[in-house]
């Protein structure tokens, strides 16, 4: 197999590939979260019903049943608090989203095509630089008003009529 070619030196690649690893970790550590908060949330809503029914046959369990679904039921609204709160989902897609355009840029870049096509090497340096920048401050702008959106719905100023 063929060595794989030398990659650029430079702040500017460096930056690029910087930020892909970070988006890459933080999309991929939110997905964790969110599907592990999920699978748990599903769980303990298929058990509610399930011991609900272990009344029918065991009438003992009656008041023990209800105050471990009563349990269950605290457990779920608490970790759609947390996914509400936290946002896991949203930054999820929006950290992948960012992850996947910028190794779109990287390519573009190494492959000398799209806007790095007839730019010489500085000036390919230089745009590789204000595309990346610019990649990264619309992912943050996005987080910025998601965050301010999620403040106003906490405030109740949310509601639309």
């Amino acid at each position: 197999m063929p060595d794989p070619p030398d990659l650029p030196e430079g702040p500017t690649f460096n930056r690029l590939q910087d930020q892909i690893d970070w988006y890459g970790a933080k999309s991929s550590k939110a997905q964790r979260a969110f599907k592990r908060i999920k699978i748990i949330e599903i769980l303990a809503a298929a058990l509610i019903p399930f011991l609900g029914s272990l009344t029918v046959v065991f009438k003992s369990l009656k008041d023990n049943v209800a105050l471990v679904t009563g349990a269950l039921g605290v457990l779920i609204t608490i970790l759609e608090g947390v996914l509400h709160l936290n946002q896991y989902q949203e930054n999820w897609t929006n950290y992948r989203s960012t992850a996947e355009a910028l190794k779109h840029e990287k390519y573009l870049y190494l492959g000398e095509a799209g806007p790095y096509a007839k730019a010489n090497t500085s000036d390919a340096d230089a745009l590789l630089a204000e595309r990346v920048e610019a990649l990264v401050s619309q992912e943050h702008s996005q987080w910025t008003n998601i965050q301010q959106q999620q403040t106003v719905k906490g405030q109740g100023g949310g509601t639309q009529s």
